[in-house]
């Protein structure tokens, strides 16, 4: 079906499915003092918009809106389709509590239930 559509048509699908995917993703990752919007993310790596994205390499953070989810080290591996990929040499997810020096019991109590 797209062999048979102008070329102006298709140019304009492409750009509304970029506008969409960049309004609809919250992730992005902050290099320091600088943030750049994630486009697309998997366990392996993520993708940005290649004519503003730098040439990320080494210690990242990555956020979705205010969250902090991991801590990265990247490199850039490639630019395709308008997209600059990203590749994780590692990553690890962020805890939202300090790191225990002792086992959690799983049947713990997660409050106190006083009498009156």
């Amino acid at each position: 079906m797209t062999d048979f559509l102008p070329e102006a048509v298709l140019k304009g699908l492409e750009d509304a499915r970029k506008a969409a995917q960049r309004r609809s993703s919250r992730l992005c990752v902050h290099d320091g003092d600088d943030v750049y919007r994630i486009l697309r993310f998997w366990d392996g790596g993520f993708a940005m918009e290649a004519e503003n994205a730098p040439n990320l390499r080494g210690h990242v953070e990555l956020y979705d809106g205010a969250r902090h989810l991991y801590q990265c080290l990247v490199y850039t591996s490639r630019e395709e389709d308008g997209e600059r990929i990203y590749e994780f040499k590692w990553h690890a997810p962020v805890s939202d509590r300090p790191a225990a020096d002792f086992v959690r019991e799983s049947d713990e109590p997660v409050a106190l239930i006083t009498r009156d």
